[in-house]
């Protein structure tokens, strides 16, 4: 009988979040119950990628990321371009100072927050878009399409 691949995912995210945000779990207990649902005769593959899962159930989470004071800045620009208020040619020069600054961020950052902090501009790159060619309200609604005047 295969793995039935949904049951097991389903079972291994609810024991995973179990396993994380509970005191006192009995890991062993857990993992038990996710490998009786790995059937003997489950396929070499299948058995592998569900043991390293199972198995890593009982490995601490890594600790949080700590983001440098960079990050934060970069973040801060990010969210007030984000919030920027005024007409639609005030908030694309708001949002364009803003991808500015934070590319200049990004390249004082360290090597391995540098992209991240470069992936901020991403959000505000598509709100300039929208705010230069909206897509709604459409110009000409499905509904008004077939009328003439």
């Amino acid at each position: 009988m295969p793995l039935d691949l949904a049951e097991f995912n389903s079972a291994f995210s609810r024991a995973r979040d179990k396993v994380r945000g509970e005191e006192d779990v009995d890991v062993a207990a857990v993992q038990a119950e996710l490998r009786a649902l790995v059937p003997a005769d489950a396929s070499e593959h299948d058995r592998t990628w569900t043991k390293t899962l199972i198995d890593r159930l009982a490995e601490p989470p890594p600790p949080p990321r700590q983001w440098s004071a960079l990050y934060h800045e970069a973040g801060e620009v990010a969210g007030s371009a984000y919030h920027a208020n005024g007409t639609v040619d005030e908030q694309i020069a708001a949002i364009e100072q803003a991808r500015r600054k934070i590319w200049e961020i990004a390249d004082r950052a360290d090597e391995d927050e540098e992209s991240d902090i470069r992936a901020m501009t991403r959000v505000l790159e598509h709100l300039e878009n929208e705010l230069r060619d909206p897509t709604w309200p459409l110009a000409d609604p499905p509904e008004n399409a077939d009328k003439t005047d």
